[in-house]
């Protein structure tokens, strides 16, 4: 995936104003093929603390405001999602500084509130808001983020209960007057591990200066991408995209926090697709006597249905494997690992399987040998494949890393085929392994580790059952 820090100008106190911006901004990073893009500290506004504490009422948000209609659009047109920092109405006699995450569906993913608020007791920050009192956490796209906004990274527990709680990536909504301040970033990279990215704010008002110099760091503390330092003497808002590629950091179907999930299996049957559902159409290539691919758990099988119907004119959903035997995916992990013993032969065993599990999972932890995996793709109504950047079952390798769902460097019309795909998939409850477009689940351990579910619905089944014996 990649991610982006926009870097932009606001309008100090029109809210409709910067949410167009923002609006324009996300389908730009969109384009450019981001999933996700962060903006500074108090962006809906600009950080000027007396303005809103002028106007507490009307210029602080909920999720569903009207005025983040245009944000929450753009997300769901473009297929990307938003970290926007505003003053956030909440239950309380005065706001927060909350940071709203939309997801590619427009829908709030969640809402993270400032927890250290800048300035001595009734004085800045403190004297306008209200601190939160837990931590930002959200999944996308396989990958656990962190959520921080300017004063919290002074702590060294913030990032540190990141890195325990899993997340990978640490997003930074902030509002620096500094480069001195901005280089905290690098440190806090290095010394936690986590890949970094920062969103700050540019423009002086009467509360603080922005210095922009938004930025991306290496879990080695290494700055691979910076933005402008932000200047008042430039033209317009100064408006930057900063992107980072973060396919590194997704949860792969090898990593312990996998297996580590326990199986309550729900004793769902297993059923053909081609007789209890044949609106759904299933290739017909397979070289399976007894038609195991054409196999999903009925969870599974009621939520293709949905998906379909939920597809825009003209298209509809080919299955081209669904259960898959433990022995055979056992051969197929094997088979795949000694392709890249031969390939890499410097490579330690743990690395083999950690990179054998982007493209094909471990047959213990298998959610196609469980019932409640699906390979599948678009088609037109008349059964003709659509372009989706790779066929089915492309590998890391040989697709140069364009089988990985959020690839940024496809053709425009299969970026859009995708967009459509995960839409109505994710619609009905399923799940994207990350590294390929064309694999999503239901009840199994990764869509719990995904969904947060305490435990997996499916575990693996044995051919036979299919025969009833």
């Amino acid at each position: 995936m990649i991610i982006a820090a926009a870097q932009f100008l606001p309008v100090p106190g029109d809210i409709e104003a910067n949410a167009a911006r923002m609006a324009a901004l996300l389908t730009e990073a969109a384009e450019r093929g981001a999933g996700l893009v962060v903006f500074p500290e108090l962006a809906l506004t600009h950080y000027d603390l007396d303005l809103i504490a002028a106007d507490p009422t009307g210029l602080t948000v909920t999720d569903d405001d009207a005025r983040l209609a245009p944000v929450r659009q753009a997300c769901r047109a473009a297929g990307i999602a938003a970290v926007v920092n505003a003053a956030g109405r909440g239950a309380g006699a005065r706001p927060t500084i909350s940071s709203f995450v939309f997801g590619p569906d427009g829908a709030l993913l969640t809402r993270y509130d400032k927890v250290h608020l800048f300035g001595a007791e009734g004085e800045g920050e403190r004297a306008v808001f209200a601190p939160g009192t837990a931590d930002g956490r959200f999944t996308l796209g396989g990958i656990r983020f962190a959520l921080a906004t300017c004063f919290d990274n002074s702590f060294p527990e913030v990032p540190a209960r990141a890195v325990a709680d899993g997340c990978r990536v640490y997003l930074a909504a902030s509002f620096h007057d500094s480069a001195q301040r901005v280089a905290q970033y690098g440190h806090l990279a290095r010394e936690h591990g986590l890949y970094v990215l920062l969103a700050n704010g540019t423009g002086t008002g009467p509360s603080a200066s922005g210095c922009g110099l938004s930025g991306v760091w290496l879990p080695s503390g290494e700055r691979v991408a910076a933005a402008a330092e932000w200047s008042a003497a430039g033209p317009g808002d100064g408006a930057e995209l900063v992107l980072g590629d973060v396919r590194d950091r997704i949860t792969l179907m090898g990593d312990p926090a996998v297996a580590a999930i326990p199986v309550q299996d729900c004793d769902e049957p297993l059923l053909d697709v081609r007789t209890a559902a044949p609106e759904l159409l299933v290739a017909e290539h397979r070289e399976d006597v007894r038609g195991a691919f054409a196999h999903l758990r009925e969870g599974v099988l009621h939520r293709l249905l949905a998906a379909q119907k939920a597809l825009p004119d003209g298209l509809r959903l080919q299955i081209v494997e669904g259960y898959r035997p433990p022995g055979l995916q056992r051969r197929y992990f094997e088979e795949y690992a000694d392709e890249l013993r031969a390939s890499h032969p410097d490579w330690e065993a743990g690395h083999i399987h950690r990179a054998a599990s982007r493209y094909v999972s471990p047959p213990e932890i298998a959610p196609h040998s469980a019932g409640g995996a699906v390979d599948l793709t678009l088609v037109t109504a008349e059964g003709e494949e659509v372009d989706m950047g790779t066929p089915i079952n492309a590998s890391p390798e040989e697709s140069d890393g364009a089988c990985y769902t959020a690839a940024p460097d496809l053709a425009p019309i299969a970026r859009a085929h995708r967009r459509v795909l995960n839409s109505a998939l994710h619609a009905a409850g399923l799940v994207n392994y990350p590294t390929e477009w064309w694999h999503w689940s239901y009840g199994d351990r990764y869509w719990a580790l995904a969904t947060g579910a305490d435990h997996a619905l499916y575990g693996p089944r044995e051919l036979r059952e299919l025969d009833g014996r």
